[in-house]
């Protein structure tokens, strides 16, 4: 929906903000069961997908810049190894991935979601899903993907970038391949991570070592491998 169809209020922050009567008792029961449909469509639409890698990285990278190319590289070279890519379907580092996978004659994953400011999906995916709530769309990034490789982004990027390593460190998924592109943009984030965190002993080295920093595209297919040939 476009303006003026536009609702200014999304999903969200409908389910999220306080309520003055009680009402929501009964809008809350209908809103489970939208939740239940994204995950069923989600579920339905990538079961067949194979195996796949989630590149995240911001939606705000320039066209023509070294980021942009920097995803272009990682969607190729994912591409020919036999991966497909699951990525947020929006802009930047994510068209970049997708353009670069779909030109390599692979398949990218766009899963877009409802925000108070207009996103479309890029031209460059193969297959696109909207979600309304953050919480069944990162299902899919880590259901549906065998490792995450992590171009230069901002908060989205980290949410979901901690939230992987959170969930591989208390086992609520197997661990599998974390991998940071761009030792120049990463290097101070795991520097701060070394000296504050493993410092303190808020975390622990064996934890620290799941995210692997690297300078290329190609040294993070190095660590990811290549495609399973029966997923």
């Amino acid at each position: 929906m476009r303006s003026p169809l536009r609702p200014r209020e999304t999903s969200e922050q409908r389910l999220l903000r306080p309520q003055k009567n009680t009402d929501w008792l009964h809008e809350d029961t209908w809103r489970v069961l939208r939740i239940q449909s994204e995950f069923v469509e989600g579920f339905a639409a990538l079961a067949e997908l194979g195996p796949a890698i989630s590149v995240f990285g911001s939606a705000r990278t320039p066209l023509g810049s070294p980021e942009y190319a920097l995803g272009e590289e990682t969607g190729k070279l994912l591409a020919q190894s036999g991966w497909s890519v699951i990525t947020g379907g929006g802009p930047g580092q994510m068209e970049a991935t997708c353009k670069g996978c779909t030109e390599a004659g692979g398949i990218s994953v766009g899963l877009g979601i409802e925000l108070p400011h207009e996103q479309m999906f890029n031209d460059w995916v193969s297959l696109g899903i909207y979600f309304r709530y953050f919480f069944a769309r990162k299902t899919m990034f880590v259901k549906y993907a065998q490792g995450f490789v992590v171009l230069p982004g901002g908060f989205g990027t980290l949410d979901e970038l901690f939230e992987a390593v959170t969930l591989a460190e208390t086992g609520k998924i197997k661990s599998f391949p974390v991998v940071l592109v761009g030792r120049s943009y990463w290097s101070g984030l795991i520097s701060w991570l070394k000296d504050q965190l493993l410092g303190a002993g808020m975390i622990t080295e064996e934890e620290l070592a799941a995210v692997q920093l690297v300078d290329t595209p190609a040294q993070a297919l190095e660590i990811i491998g290549k495609a399973p040939a029966n997923s």
